[in-house]
């Protein structure tokens, strides 16, 4: 916009205000938020600087003074931002997380930041489609103790006698586009190890589109993350499993994570789920530090067309010789796309591999190597 045009857009927009238009501002903050995630979505702020994350400090005996601080940086943060604060032990908005989604409107267009203080919150949580722009926000340094933890597994039955199925097993459901979460551990505490039939007990599940899960942690053990559907990036993050643990069909940016496995003798870190080359999903590992026990699979192809790419990880000594596997379908040999590029340690040796899987060039791991490969420069501004 030209800088003449600008300035009376500027003054007629303060004049609105003055009359009192706060409407009309708030609306077109919603339309804005609807455009991108940004730092922003992941801070709160207090003493009128802005920070990642809000900080829970301690009072002389210990405990976490909660009301004083959150309060405060409510009151600091704008107006046309809307917060709600859970807090197990009752002095929030919520003593759960379910409950603080349940207050956000249905079809909001403006984000809404849902503080989350330290404690264990034992519970399943749905933010469903119908609840874009929602931020679940931790303290960094309270990561560890920030915990949405819950138990189901494939085998459990409902309330009509019918099993669960590994997709209804997720601890934490994200449905809704524009999600984003800071600081939080997501968390299923079902214990499998390979070949153990109805165990799998999803974490995390995300099937909406454009999320951010910057410094989270995800925890559990067969179908830990089910990265299901839509375009997501995971910066700085730290998942946790043994067989097929991050698994779906998304398109999804994995970068500076750490992947630990928890096999004891064998398993799988990654399961892509594509069954057509028309499908633009995959999963890119970059600059990931991978490392863990047993002896595991960098990938097995889920679907015909399966796709995931490991680019300059450093990679401990716990990958099968193999590398990969094609889900005991040699026809999947053909048209899974598995390639590495530039990894380094034990495990990022290729001597062994599957033939059918790439050392990549350069050029051809130039997609994955960065946010353009989940269209970020359309949504992201970080």
């Amino acid at each position: 916009m030209k800088v003449e045009a600008f300035i009376p857009a500027v003054l007629l927009l303060c004049f609105g205000v003055m009359l009192g238009l706060k409407s009309s501002c708030a609306l077109q903050m919603g339309k804005e938020s609807r455009s991108y995630i940004s730092w922003e979505d992941l801070r709160v702020v207090e003493d009128g600087r802005p920070e990642r994350s809000f900080s829970v400090k301690e009072d002389k005996s210990n405990s976490v003074n909660t009301n004083a601080n959150v309060n405060a940086n409510a009151k600091n943060a704008t107006s046309l931002e809307r917060f709600i604060v859970v807090d197990k032990n009752g002095r929030g908005d919520s003593v759960t997380v379910q409950g603080a989604v349940d207050m956000v409107p249905r079809s909001n267009s403006q984000r809404v930041k849902i503080f989350i203080l330290p404690g264990i919150y034992r519970e399943k949580v749905t933010v469903p489609r119908s609840k874009p722009y929602i931020s679940f926000i931790g303290n960094e340094s309270y990561v560890e103790e920030t915990v949405i933890s819950w138990s189901d597994k494939a085998s459990d039955l409902d309330s009509d006698g019918k099993e669960l199925g590994t997709c209804r097993t997720a601890s934490v459901s994200i449905e809704s586009d524009f999600f984003c979460a800071t600081a939080i551990t997501f968390e299923n505490t079902v214990v499998a190890e390979a070949g153990e039939k109805g165990k799998q007990g999803v974490a995390l599940k995300v099937t909406g589109d454009k999320a951010v899960f910057y410094k989270v942690r995800v925890l559990g053990s067969q179908d830990t993350l089910f990265d299901d559907n839509g375009s997501h990036y995971f910066y700085q993050s730290y998942i946790q499993g043994d067989v097929d643990f991050i698994f779906g069909n998304g398109k999804s940016l994995y970068q500076d994570c750490h992947i630990h496995s928890t096999a004891k003798r064998y398993g799988a870190i990654a399961a892509h789920h594509r069954d057509s080359p028309t499908e633009d999903t995959g999963f890119s590992f970059v600059n990931c530090d991978i490392n863990g026990t047993g002896k595991v699979y960098l990938g097995r192809a889920w679907g015909k067309y399966s796709r995931t790419v490991y680019s300059n990880c450093f990679i401990a000594d716990i990958i099968t010789r193999v590398g990969w596997s094609d889900w005991q379908d040699p026809e999947r040999q053909r048209t899974a796309m598995f390639g590495e590029y530039n990894c380094r340690g034990r495990g990022a040796e290729r001597g062994g591999r599957a033939p059918w899987t790439k050392t990549l060039t350069r050029n051809e791991v130039k997609p994955f190597l960065s946010r353009e490969f989940i269209y970020g420069d359309q949504w992201l501004r970080l």
